[in-house]
């Protein structure tokens, strides 16, 4: 079965935010007098949504957790947004999959109104159909799976074999298989490889070539 719709993550698989996120986390955090001076150790903030991040990874209720993501966003949406690159290579890869037929999307945690802002400063904007991510009062698609099953319905297709997913953690495959996608692993963003076989990602990947590779093969058939 040829695939015909991708929907890819964006933190971690079309772009390394590590810089702006952790920093951001970080300015959240001296908030509530945490000094965290090693951002590799706030790596574990990006790609999840944060509401759970702040939870789990600082103890904060969900309360403090929702006012933990007030002070981050202060430095996010004016520096930390666009302390991001895209990975080399991801930009060809998008033009030669929407080239030959592909309809791409992007599926991501991120509020929408920022994936929509990242999306366009870097140019990619004209290989996505759709961008879709969470509420921005995060009411609502606060779970990757409530994010994807928002996409499937904006991209309007209920052949669900034909669409494939691209992200680079364990949420990413939980939540396609939650929808009945499959979903290819990155392994050039934050996850690792024990974690995306842990949870049985379709196919993983190590690079942006390999991963151009595999998405032509499962559209040509």
């Amino acid at each position: 079965m040829k695939r015909t719709h991708f929907l890819f993550d964006l933190d971690g698989t079309l772009t390394d935010p590590g810089c702006g996120i952790t920093k951001s986390v970080q300015y959240a955090l001296r908030s509530y007098g945490v000094e965290v001076t090693d951002l590799t150790k706030l790596y574990p903030f990006i790609g999840p949504p944060l509401r759970d991040s702040f939870m789990k990874f600082c103890g904060f209720s969900e309360e403090q957790a929702m006012e933990a993501i007030g002070r981050y966003r202060e430095y996010y949406t004016a520096t930390g947004m666009f302390e991001n690159e895209v990975y080399p290579g991801i930009a060809q890869m998008l033009s030669k999959l929407k080239a030959a037929g592909a309809r791409l999307a992007v599926a991501t945690s991120k509020p929408e109104e920022f994936a929509v802002q990242i999306i366009s400063h870097f140019g990619l904007e004209p290989y996505f159909d759709h961008v879709c991510g969470a509420s921005m009062d995060e009411t609502s698609r606060t779970t990757k799976a409530e994010v994807i099953r928002y996409t499937l319905e904006t991209i309007g297709t209920d052949e669900r074999s034909r669409v494939l997913m691209v992200g680079d953690r364990e949420h990413d495959v939980l939540g396609a298989r939650a929808y009945g996608l499959d979903c290819v692993g990155v392994l050039f963003g934050y996850g690792s490889r024990e974690e995306l076989e842990e949870v049985k990602a379709y196919r993983i990947v190590d690079t942006v070539e390999e991963l151009a590779a595999c998405l032509m093969e499962e559209l040509t058939g």
